[in-house]
């Protein structure tokens, strides 16, 4: 029997009055529980019963599928949840804001996307939606380019949706974004369409991505052989984002190329894509051939474009805009991206403060104008709020952020059931709301533009403040949702390094109000449940110092018994140490930040009484190195031959380094900004610098002096990103691999260098060259999930040796081993393999390394060929112990959280280079001995007697660097 409901509120609001509808259709269908109705839509049980609850309208998507698994007329409650937002929309005009028009409907959205119902209010784009449905007629696959404010979503919303809607023949256009999993949003749009359970959709596409062309097919049965689905699929960015699973971001992806590349194909689609995730979607071997031919760039609106903008929609309205006013907002806006949300904004604010029928400029500087109205809305609204609101609205507005790992940070839905829902935050949802600071749908809430991320500088500063504490609270909240989702598994606890980490945050009091009940409850039992551990760890320990003193006794009396006595007691003193040395070890990585000279005396102190790989790793990063550079990220890094110079290649130029015999590196100097960096590379003699450009191009500096680099030649001729750079071992010649899917051989000895050959034997992008250490093999890798061998003894005359299958996703990087006899091969399919090329026409797969979570970006090798380095996008750098190439052995795990992009080894192996998301490069020592050498060097200090018994209990005191402690 169905469990009866909560009464909904007193009162004649539109939410009311839909959600009593709905509860009176699901009583006309015999009342069934919502976990059956869950069951027939694909929604949750909580999306269903909160779309009946009457707090706020539910999405179209959401009313219809409640509608549809109860039988209802789903022509008919369209129209009656149209009517419903249209009412919603009159309410929320403020009375005070109105002229003689009263509730009249405001001619913006603010900041806020233009709906398909707005389309007849939507201008300044008619021609490139022209340009659109043009293009759309003739392919399959279209992707909208354009920064974040460009008017991405409105174009596709109230611009294309519209003119397809009208076109007759398309007999279905669907709408999503991907959200946290786009397969799900793909399987509860289509079923809608076909009549069918979301379950059954979502179970077909999850089996094979494949399916979705089979599915479409199966939606348009019955209807003109003409008609065709348009999946339009807006904010594709968060695939990226907000889709955590790297196996749901590729069947997403595969679903749709291959909708549209199959045999009598009836699906086409379109993206809305940000255009600083573009390298994202390259990553995606399926998405490459699409986007080459099927791409549009929108770029900031012309200046005709933007008077349209302004004008008609108040003209439609009824309304003038005074001249004043446009040429002051056109100015402020022409050739700027990211402007139309500002503009959008300032002009509803001019709006609630029109006289009569006309907007001015007088009223457009009273609301602020345009970056200055957005943020004193958002002031206005924070300064609304009590001191117990405002803390929750600042939580609130850091959940609703994601971010940016090299790129801007970006808006992120937030589900319901992630907040604590008491009476402070739901005054905060609801203020914001009349805002338009926040848009409140059925299951989620979330900003209503990325541009208050950028304009509020409130929220700026909060971001700012710590962003590492920040991410860590942003992995709590994703685990602790696990953890919930699969009832309350213990296995997902964490434990630890990765408790320690995050209880250093959630410990402190100012902090502790932060989290959430749900993430309170998952601390509480990943503490409890390490304590346990902990205290059978203390309980063994106790067993084994028994045993010991009984084996002692037992030593007396038998001479055969004292030598087995003095083994075991070697054996059980060992095991203690390993014990102590992880527990105190994991400890250490909670002082990290806030101690860090007392983290790194005890990592060495965990290390050098037991050598476990918890000490380990531990010391080796905390005697590492930052680098700080001037960029948003770092995308390759590189030593010279002698080991005495790094460089760093970012966004925007190459930063220099030197590295001195003792005390840390030493920033030299930087090459003038060029754009962004994609590779470099130092040449034999460290003189010369090349380095790869996004735009197309290779730039050669003498670096002789680091200090003051000098411009020596550009090379021109690819068509396409250069990502990949290396120099032959006698510095005479220069390959470059390229998005234009070939690679290039240069003379260097000419001047300028001279074009000798090029080589076209990948059939996709070309990621990664490197030539063999006697300069006659070269090896390139790229997107086509291959390695080839080149003979280039004669580098006019280039010939392909051999090609090397079994990567199952792009090829990354390549690299020769000592003698020529192995290379190295790194891919997204998240392994690295050592090949056996001592014959390059036949080689052979020595071993696969596995061991990554993300993609291996990069990987590189000492020169004795001894220790290999992979670098991926899981934050961590990989050392392996690879002498038997056959029987490789970890040697190593260091990583500071962000994804890396690049890895290099100093020629005597003993320092590995990280590059990455984050702005900072690192200097990472690779031998743990040497590492407790660099820590001593520089604090000789050593732990106190009193630390020492706090951490070692029942261990002779041991001074790490040879000097007595103090009390």
């Amino acid at each position: 029997m169905a469990r009866k409901e909560r009464p909904l509120d007193s009162g004649d609001t539109p939410e009311l009055a839909f959600a009593a509808a709905l509860r009176q259709l699901r009583e006309k269908a015999g009342s069934p529980t919502y976990r059956v109705l869950a069951q027939r839509t694909h929604y949750s049980v909580t999306t269903l019963s909160s779309a009946a609850a009457g707090r706020v309208l539910p999405s179209l998507p959401v009313a219809l599928a409640y509608v549809r698994a109860c039988g209802g007329d789903v022509g008919e409650w369209e129209r009656r949840w149209h009517e419903s937002a249209l009412r919603l929309a009159a309410d929320a005009v403020e009375p005070e804001a109105c002229g003689a028009e009263g509730g009249s409907a405001a001619p913006y959205p603010g900041l806020a996307a233009f709906q398909k119902e707005d389309g007849e209010r939507f201008f300044g784009r008619e021609d490139l939606t022209d340009d659109l449905v043009r293009r759309l007629a003739g392919q399959r696959f279209l992707a909208v380019f354009g920064a974040s404010g460009s008017g991405k979503s409105s174009l596709l919303r109230a611009g294309l949706l519209p003119r397809l809607a009208a076109g007759g023949a398309t007999s279905a256009v669907l709408l999503i974004t991907p959200g946290p999993h786009p397969l799900e949003e793909c399987a509860i749009a289509l079923a809608a369409e076909a009549g069918s359970t979301a379950g059954e959709v979502y179970a077909d596409l999850a089996a094979d991505p494949a399916n979705l062309h089979r599915l479409v097919r199966q939606t348009l049965a019955g209807r003109p052989p003409d008609a065709e689905v348009v999946l339009v699929v807006d904010q594709f960015e968060e695939v990226f984002t907000l889709c955590r699973t790297e196996g749901e971001r590729a069947a997403f992806v595969s679903a749709l190329v291959t909708a549209t590349e199959a045999p009598n194909s009836r699906c086409r689609v379109v993206l809305g894509v940000r255009a600083d995730f573009y390298a994202h979607c390259t990553r995606y071997a399926r998405l490459l051939a699409p986007l080459a031919t099927s791409q549009v760039a929108l770029g900031p609106m012309t200046g005709e474009q933007l008077r349209q903008a302004i004008v008609q929609p108040a003209a439609r309205a009824g309304l003038s805009v005074e001249g004043a006013l446009v040429a002051a907002l056109v100015a402020e806006c022409h050739g700027k991206d990211g402007a139309l949300p500002l503009l959008s904004h300032a002009l509803l604010e001019t709006w609630r403060r029109r006289r009569g029928n006309a907007l001015t400029l007088a009223g457009y500087r009273a609301a602020g104008a345009m970056e200055g109205a957005l943020a004193r809305t958002a002031e206005t609204f924070y300064s609304s709020l009590t001191p117990a609101q405002q803390r929750s609205a600042r939580q609130l507005f850091l959940r609703l952020t994601s971010l940016g790992e090299g790129t801007e940070d970006t808006r992120r839905r937030l589900p319901y059931e992630e907040l604590d829902r008491d009476a402070d935050v739901a005054a905060v949802l609801e203020q914001a709301a009349r805002a338009r600071l926040l848009t409140l749908e059925d299951r989620h809430v979330d900003v209503s533009h990325e541009a208050l991320i950028r304009c509020w500088p409130r929220l700026h500063r909060w971001l700012a403040e710590d962003r590492e504490r920040l991410r860590r609270h942003r992995g709590l909240t994703e685990a602790a949702g696990l953890w919930e989702s699969l009832d309350r598994d213990p296995d997902v606890l964490y434990r630890g390094t990765r408790l320690a980490m995050v209880a250093e945050f959630a410990e402190k009091p100012a902090y502790r109000g932060e989290l959430t009940a749900r993430e309170r409850a998952f601390l509480d039992a990943s503490r409890a449940a390490e304590d346990l551990r902990q205290r059978a760890l203390v309980r063994r320990s106790r067993r084994l110092r028994r045993l010991v003193a009984l084996l002692a006794v037992a030593a007396l009396t038998a001479s055969g018994a004292a030598a087995y006595a003095l083994r075991a007691h070697r054996e059980i003193t060992q095991q203690r140490n390993e014990i102590l040395s992880r527990n105190v070890a994991n400890e250490a990585n909670a002082l990290r930040d806030g101690q860090p000279a007392l983290h790194t005396r005890l990592m060495m102190a965990a290390y050098q009484l037991s050598p476990t790989a918890e000490a380990r790793d531990g010391l080796l990063g905390a005697v590492s190195t930052p680098l700080p550079g001037r960029g948003k990220l770092v995308s390759s890094v590189a030593f010279t031959a002698d080991g005495r110079g790094l460089a760093a290649g970012g966004d925007t130029n190459v930063e220099l380094w030197d590295t001195p015999a003792t005390g840390p590196p030493v920033r030299a100097g930087a090459t003038r900004p060029a754009g962004p960096v994609t590779s470099v590379a130092f040449a034999p003699g460290g003189r010369t610098l090349a380095a790869g450009h996004f735009d197309r191009t290779v730039r050669l500096w003498d670096v002789t002096d680091r200090r003051r680099p000098k411009p020596t030649a550009t090379l021109t001729g690819h068509t396409d990103v250069v990502f990949a750079v290396a120099f032959s071992p006698d510095g005479r010649t220069l390959a470059t691999g390229s998005y234009d899917h070939t690679v290039r051989l240069w003379d260097l000895t000419a001047r300028p260098p001279a074009l000798r050959a090029v080589l076209s034997g990948h059939r996709l992008n070309v990621k990664a060259v490197a030539f063999s250490r006697d300069g006659r093999v070269l090896a390139t890798g790229g997107d086509d999930r291959t390695v080839q061998l080149w003979n280039v003894a004669r580098p006019r005359e280039p010939v392909r040796l051999s090609v090397l299958s079994g990567h199952r996703n792009f090829v990354t990087s390549v690299t020769f081993g000592p003698g020529d006899r192995t290379l190295v091969s790194s891919s997204d399919d998240r392994t690295v393999r050592i090949w056996d090329v001592s014959q390059p026409a036949r080689p052979t797969v020595l071993s696969t390394l596995t061991g990554h979570r993300e993609v291996v970006i990069a990987a590189a090798l000492s020169r004795d060929g001894r220790l290999l380095a992979s670098g991926g996008y899981d934050g961590f750098a990989r050392l392996w112990n690879v002498a038997d190439p056959r029987h490789p052995a970890s040697a190593g795990v260091l990583g500071d959280g962000g994804a890396l992009n690049s890895v290099a080894l100093s020629p005597d192996g003993r320092f590995l280079l990280t590059g990455g998301a984050g702005r900072t490069a690192r200097l990472w020592p690779t031998d743990p001995r040497h590492a407790v050498e660099l820590g001593c060097a520089r604090d000789p200090a050593p732990l106190t007697r009193a630390q020492w018994e706090r951490y070692f209990p029942d261990v002779s005191f041991r001074a790490p660097c040879g000097t007595p402690g103090g009390p």
